[in-house]
């Protein structure tokens, strides 16, 4: 695989902060022409080292007040059920697939403790879970260091 330059690392970090750049604008940040960054763009996007260029939302505004980790460990036989269910239910904004005792550990937003309980009962009849609610968010997704 082609290793990154410093101005990918550029173009990649600018775009982090702000998908909605304009070629112009990434270009300016990057001390390129615009058909140079758009070159770049599509060579990273080919390789799949950009896979989207995406929003941000905040959760709450939408009326989810609360979030939570969610660790589940399918019963016996039970692990492709459970994933299906996860996939299905959309307040699973995220999911891994981990090591250890647990199977998954998933991310829900929720508008109040009743709405957890009620996407848990679709789950505990063929998982163990525990979940920690979310206070705070010290440190949001971001990238790994360039």
């Amino acid at each position: 695989m082609e290793a990154l330059d410093a101005v990918d690392h550029k173009i990649i970090e600018a775009l982090a902060r702000d998908a909605r750049l304009s070629l112009k604008a990434l270009a300016q940040q990057v001390s390129l022409s615009s058909p140079s960054v758009a070159e770049r763009l599509r060579r990273l996007e080919e390789r799949g080292v950009i896979r989207a260029f995406t929003v941000e939302v905040d959760p709450r505004l939408l009326g989810y007040s609360l979030q939570a980790i969610v660790r589940i460990k399918p019963l016996p036989g039970r692990l492709h059920v459970v994933r299906a269910l996860i996939e299905e239910i959309p307040e699973f904004i995220e999911c891994d697939k981990v090591t250890g005792d647990d199977c998954f550990i998933a991310r829900l937003c929720l508008r109040s403790i009743e709405h957890l309980d009620q996407i848990l009962d679709r789950i505990t009849d063929k998982a163990e879970t525990s979940t920690a609610i979310i206070k705070s968010t010290p440190v949001a997704r971001r990238l790994p260091p360039l």
